[in-house]
């Protein structure tokens, strides 16, 4: 976390309503960089955050659109954001030193459930019937003990890295080759007795944020900068991974997360926003 985000991180108990839930990895940077006062921060793993939001440490917070299918009698989303992918994704990985037909066990990552929702739909697709076993998302000890390993976020970044052979599946990739749609992994929410105006005023502060990121090269950069800070990966490398994962929500997303919540989730209808 940079030293712009980190002096904004932690949430001023009883104040949830000027608290915002991120996911801790870069795919939520350009939303959440240089956040301005009053807002508080709550930086916690996808799966995580879903607690946090039903226990109202948060005023709003990014969770795994699976959490958000399990929990949608409670929940409701917020237009216009989420983390979504046209396609590739590169931080949604599966991993292993043969192809995902000749996996007979699968390591699931235990902090997000979105990823191991969407693996399972994609590898059932296939036909295919492997056994899955989840994990604490360390990658060697997951790929000592099955054929295959799912990891998401900076660690399958960091892991493509080092290991691009061993990248045997993009789960944007496969999803959109699978239903011809785009991916929403994580899709920004609020309690259903949430005030609409505070939730409102979140939403408003980090469209701010977002606006700046894709129409000032000044904010994009320094964005980027902090990521590089963060993570090591190179500048051309956190480009490319920018464009591969966005957080702007548009109709073309919603389908497609309708979709994988329906056919993914098992959810009856689709997503129900705010306004």
């Amino acid at each position: 976390m940079s030293p712009e985000d980190s002096k904004n991180k932690l949430p001023i108990k009883g104040n949830w309503k000027l608290t915002m839930g991120r996911v801790a990895f870069l795919n939520c940077d350009p939303l959440f960089h240089s956040l301005p006062s009053p807002w508080k921060v709550l930086p916690a793993p996808p799966s995580w955050l879903t607690g946090h939001l039903l226990r109202r440490d948060c005023v709003i917070a990014p969770i795994p659109a699976a959490d958000y299918a399990k929990n949608s009698d409670n929940l409701i989303l917020i237009p216009e954001l989420g983390i979504c992918s046209k396609g590739e994704v590169g931080s949604v990985l599966l991993f292993g030193t043969s192809k995902v037909e000749d996996m007979k066990t699968i390591a699931l990552p235990s902090d997000s459930s979105s990823s191991v929702a969407l693996l399972k739909y994609i590898v059932k697709m296939k036909n295919l019937n492997p056994k899955y076993v989840t994990m604490a998302p360390e990658i060697g000890e997951m790929l000592k003990n099955c054929d295959g390993a799912l990891l998401i976020g900076d660690r399958a970044l960091d892991y493509a890295k080092d290991e691009p052979s061993n990248i045997q599946l993009d789960l944007g990739s496969a999803w959109l080759e699978l239903t011809k749609r785009p991916m929403v992994f994580g899709v920004f929410a609020a309690r259903k007795d949430t005030p609409i105006e505070d939730v409102k005023n979140a939403q408003r502060a980090l469209l701010e944020r977002l606006e700046l990121f894709e129409n000032s090269s000044v904010c994009r950069n320094s964005v980027i900068e902090s990521s590089i800070e963060k993570s090591g990966l190179s500048k051309q490398r956190l480009e490319k991974y920018f464009g591969e994962v966005f957080n702007r929500l548009d109709q073309n997303h919603i389908n497609g997360l309708n979709h994988f919540l329906i056919e993914a989730c098992a959810m009856d209808e689709g997503a129900e926003f705010y306004w």
